[in-house]
């Protein structure tokens, strides 16, 4: 693991990062925890998705069409502005129709989902100290596979993200929404993610930015406001111009979660994890690395026993087939 000098420059200076991680703003704005305004603001984003037939409220025989954190996630987006909140959800029911969205996460095979989490963020089974869930990607694992990687039709590959994306708000959200957290009675409806550039060189960057570009813009798009912190670790010399390439896949809002951490990485991850939580390769006491599957925490064991494989939701406080939906 190289930690130098240079990525704390990177970060200050050449990409305009911050380098110091925080725990980010304390959850305004989620459930539980919306000021007046705010409330009244969700109020009418759900009158005006009813007149126009895209949200169905609760009834005595049925569930609402979709919950308050996800419509809130849509909010944030939009800065609070109904209009152009109530625009992208539009948008993203009219993407998810497109797609066919929930056939493909129920019809996902075991062997699709679990094969297609080697090309993306994955998640370590463990949380951060507010209780959200913590993914790694590292970059150099996926260099080793792009071949692999590029096999895969375009639209299959496109498909796959989708799944991923379904499962982590499905599955890994409300489960993590169901343990013992500091933020508590708040929803977890986004992720902690470390991102790990050691020994990735420029050539293997550049082959992967359409890939990298993909996830990106379709996470932005369609599942705002799901990331609550990137920590970009063992940043390259090159990395400025790598930040020139991806800047504009995020909004200002997205980019002032990133932090490219520096010499002190360890000393910088703890702050956000807990040590027993945090992979031993980036300074805490896991025994987790990239290609590992969730290492479970005693509280996640105790709700659910072993980690699901496969296209699973969490419901009703417990693992169900996505076919239940």
């Amino acid at each position: 693991m190289t930690t130098n000098k240079t990525a704390a420059e990177i970060g200050s200076s050449a990409s305009g990062l911050p380098t110091k991680l925080e725990h980010g703003p304390l959850f305004t704005g989620h459930m539980n925890n919306l000021t007046s305004d705010q409330e009244k603001a969700l109020a009418a984003f759900k009158e005006s998705l009813t007149s126009v037939g895209l949200y169905k409220p609760a009834s005595p025989e049925s569930e609402s069409s979709h919950n308050d954190p996800t419509l809130l996630r849509f909010l944030r987006a939009r800065s609070w502005d109904v209009t152009a909140a109530q625009k992208q959800f539009s948008d993203a029911e009219k993407w998810r129709a497109m797609h066919q969205v929930d056939d493909l996460f129920i019809s996902a095979t075991m062997e699709e989902l679990e094969d297609s989490k080697r090309f993306y963020p994955r998640w370590t089974g463990r949380r951060d100290k507010n209780g959200i869930p913590l993914y790694v990607y590292r970059l150099n694992s996926l260099e080793a596979i792009q071949n692999e990687l590029y096999a895969i039709p375009a639209k299959t590959r496109y498909h796959r993200i989708i799944v991923l994306y379904e499962l982590m708000t499905r599955f890994t959200f409300p489960l993590c929404s169901n343990l013992p957290r500091r933020i508590d009675p708040i929803p977890v409806s986004s992720t902690t993610t470390i991102i790990d550039l050691e020994n990735v060189s420029f050539g293997s960057m550049w082959k992967l930015r359409h890939h990298l570009q993909e996830a990106s813009k379709l996470s932005t798009a369609n599942y705002p406001e799901t990331l609550h912190s990137i920590a970009i670790v063992n940043s390259p010399s090159f990395f400025p111009t790598i930040w020139n390439w991806i800047k504009g896949w995020f909004d200002e809002g997205t980019r002032q979660k990133i932090h490219v951490l520096g010499r002190d990485l360890g000393s910088a991850l703890r702050e956000l994890v807990d040590a027993e939580n945090l992979p031993k390769v980036y300074g805490g006491e896991l025994e987790w690395v990239f290609t590992d599957e969730p290492s479970l925490d005693g509280d996640t064991k105790q709700l659910i026993g072993e980690m699901p494989k496969g296209a699973v939701i969490f419901a009703n406080g417990k693992t169900l087939p996505a076919t239940s939906t």
